[in-house]
């Protein structure tokens, strides 16, 4: 490899020696992730000899029971340590997948799947809490940038590996995707396990972990912090810029335009290439809470050109079409590259540093109700109402935008109440 490439490799891989460690850990957890998730619906229907309906039910019933208890899986790196909490939940994620080679029936399957997607949520978690106390305020959206970008990296891997492994059509090749991605994730641990030590940034003055916990009690839980629960039911809102780009438009694409099927694997392409590239200029300069709400608002401005370019599609005919649908996922791409820079900055800036994990825990709760109701509500609306549908989805981005502000501002309210000075003043 030549010192060039070597350097400019790099340089996107982040600025600093952690950066680039967390990075390389982004790439591999997501490769591990993308084998099995694009493998899934094929092992889960010929290995597992599931239903399509069962797969999407026990997917449902983990869903719900995530939810219930994403909050107090975020304590726990709060009470552990985010990156203990992050080690151990990686490793038990990784070991997990091996038992789908024993799961027979529904009845296993829906308990692998609760039990694998608690550990997941309880390690996201973690690994969110952990980025946030292990970098300086001023550098915290920015390198959640970096290990954005390479997740994205990761998951194209991954997913590439498993596109050979179905092309084969041989159930014995099929039955590895969950051993590599068992493999690839406990190298993964291994990486999580051997990162510095993160202390919680104390930027105000406020009593050590423990002491704060136990002192203030519930007065400072997140689900306390009504400004903030009401900020991240409304990001998952605007979060759902990856329902239109993973459900919506290749549907629509596919039912309700001229366009040739083949433009399903350039969209995708796309958007990969432009994660990988502008995830880290689109989170330049992003670090106070005004900077984030910047940010939401781009986003949202994007998803609804976004639904505008895409809705007249169904009239189009040709090249027209195939332009049209390209530019409309090109937008949909740019709403998800402000809107995860926007939150990561919020995210960043409103949790209690003493409580981060469980602030995380509650952010999960608005990711998760967005991924619950929009696939089914966006669906019925582009597919069923046509125009007019579109204008409903845009109209709720639209209302999601406004609100996330003062809702922002009621939890910066709440933090100093609580004796948590906000960094950015209203």
């Amino acid at each position: 490899m030549s010192r060039h490439l070597r350097e400019r490799i790099l340089r996107l891989a982040g600025p600093t020696s952690l950066v680039r460690r967390l990075s390389a850990q982004s790439v591999l957890s997501a490769f591990g992730d993308g084998v099995f998730l694009t493998g899934s619906a094929v092992f889960f229907t010929q290995v597992v000899e599931l239903s399509a309906a069962q797969v999407g039910l026990g997917l449902s019933i983990a869903g719900a029971v995530t939810f219930l208890l994403a909050v107090p899986l975020g304590k726990l790196s709060d009470r552990l340590g985010a990156k203990r909490v992050w080690a151990v939940a990686s490793l038990l994620e990784a070991l997990l997948y091996l038992a789908w080679l024993v799961v027979g029936g529904f009845g296993t399957f829906v308990a692998t799947l609760i039990v694998l997607e608690l550990v997941s949520t309880a390690s996201r978690s973690a690994r969110n809490a952990y980025r946030f106390d292990i970098f300086p305020r001023e550098e915290r959206v920015s390198s959640n940038a970096y290990f954005r970008a390479a997740r994205n990296v990761g998951y194209t891997l991954g997913a590439l590996l498993a596109g050979v492994a179905l092309a084969t059509n041989d159930l014995d090749v099929i039955r590895a995707v969950p051993v590599i991605t068992a493999g690839l994730l406990v190298l993964n641990a291994v990486l999580v396990a051997r990162l510095p030590s993160a202390v919680h940034h104390v930027e105000h003055g406020e009593a050590p972990l423990e002491t704060a916990l136990e002192e203030a009690g519930d007065r400072r839980s997140a689900l306390r912090n009504r400004g903030y629960v009401a900020m991240a039911v409304l990001g998952g809102v605007l979060g759902t810029h990856q329902v239109l780009l993973n459900v919506v438009i290749p549907l629509w694409l596919v039912e309700e335009t001229d366009a040739p099927r083949v433009l399903l694997a350039w969209l995708f392409g796309t958007n990969t290439v432009m994660a990988v590239l502008l995830q880290v200029a689109a989170a330049r300069g992003i670090t106070t809470v005004a900077d984030s709400l910047r940010a939401q608002r781009r986003g949202a401005f994007f998803f609804m050109l976004s639904c505008g370019i895409v809705l007249v599609t169904h009239d189009t005919i040709g090249w027209v079409t195939i332009v049209l649908v390209w530019v409309g996922h090109v937008t949909v791409t740019g709403a998800e590259l402000f809107q995860s820079a926007g939150e990561w900055g919020l995210q960043a800036e409103l949790s209690d540093p003493a409580r981060r994990g469980e602030y995380q825990g509650v952010s999960q709760l608005g990711y998760t109700l967005g991924t619950v109701w929009a696939p089914a509500a966006y669906t019925y609306l582009a597919m069923e109402w046509g125009a007019r549908g579109w204008l409903v989805i845009a109209a709720i981005v639209l209302v999601a935008a406004v609100l996330i502000h003062p809702a922002s501002r009621a939890a910066e309210r709440h933090l100093t109440r609580m004796g948590v000075p906000s960094p950015d003043p209203a």
